[in-house]
C-alpha cells in the first residue's frame, strides 16, 4: 500500500531487481536488433532451435494455433478485457491501468522496432521482435505483480513468481510462433525481452503518476 491511495502495482521490494532486469533486457533487445538488422534468413541459433521445435503436426499444431489466437487482435482483446475486469473487481485500479498502458506499450514497442530493425521472414513480413510473445509476457507480468501485492509476497517469493510467470507465458507463446513458422527463435527472445524491459518501467510510472494525482488532490482540498 502507498498509504495515500490504491495499492501500488510495483511492490517496493521488487523495484530494484526488476529495474536491473529491465536494463539487461533492453540491452539484449538492442544487441539482437543490431545483429539481425535487415536480415531475411535465420541465424545459426535460429536454425538449431527450429530443427527441434518447428514443423509440428496435429494435435500440437492445433494447440499452437489456439495459443497464437490469444495474441491476435480478437483473442488479445478478450484477454485484456477479462484481465482489466478482474483487476477492477479486486479493487486494483492501478493494475487495470497497467494492463492497458503496459501491455499496449510492450506491443507498440515491438511494432516500432520491427520497422527500425527491418528483419523479415516469409517474403518480406517484418519479424523482429515478436509482438505475440511480448503481449503474452506482458500480460503474465501484470498478473504476477498483482498476485505479489495482493498476497504480500516477499522479495524472493515475489521475484520467483514474476520470473516464472514471464518465462511460462513467453515460452508458451514463443513455442507457438516457432511451431507455426511465424517467427525466428531470436524474434521470440527479442519479444520476451521487450516485455521485460517495458513493463517494470511502465509499472513504476503508473505508481508515480497515481501518487502525484493523489497528492495534488489532497493539496487542493487542503487549500
Amino acid at each position: 500500500m502507498t498509504g495515500r491511495s490504491a495499492p501500488v502495482v510495483l511492490p517496493p521490494s521488487l523495484r530494484v531487481w526488476l529495474g536491473l532486469i529491465a536494463v539487461f533486457a533492453a540491452l539484449a533487445v538492442v544487441v539482437l536488433g543490431v545483429l539481425y538488422s535487415g536480415d531475411s534468413k535465420p541465424g545459426r541459433v535460429d536454425t538449431r532451435v527450429w530443427a527441434a521445435v518447428g514443423g509440428v503436426g496435429p494435435p500440437w499444431r492445433n494447440a499452437a494455433l489456439a495459443t497464437d489466437f490469444l495474441g491476435e487482435p480478437v483473442g488479445a482483446a478478450v484477454l485484456v478485457v477479462a484481465t482489466v475486469t478482474g483487476c477492477l473487481l479486486l479493487r486494483r485500479p492501478r493494475a487495470a491501468v497497467l494492463v492497458v498502458v503496459g501491455v499496449g506499450m510492450s506491443v507498440g514497442t515491438t511494432t516500432m522496432l520491427k520497422f527500425l530493425v527491418g528483419r523479415t521472414i516469409h517474403g518480406g513480413h517484418l519479424s523482429y521482435p515478436s509482438g505475440h510473445t511480448a503481449f503474452a509476457t506482458a500480460l503474465a507480468l501484470v498478473a504476477a505483480l498483482l498476485a505479489t501485492g495482493r498476497f504480500g509476497l516477499g522479495r524472493s517469493a515475489g521475484m520467483l513468481l514474476v520470473l516464472a510467470a514471464a518465462l511460462v507465458a513467453g515460452a508458451a507463446m514463443g513455442w507457438a510462433q516457432l511451431a507455426l513458422g511465424a517467427h525466428y527463435p531470436t524474434d521470440v527472445l527479442g519479444g520476451w525481452c521487450t516485455a521485460l524491459a517495458v513493463m517494470p518501467a511502465t509499472a513504476w510510472l503508473v505508481d508515480r503518476t497515481a501518487d502525484r494525482l493523489v497528492d495534488r488532490t489532497a493539496d487542493g482540498l487542503a487549500g
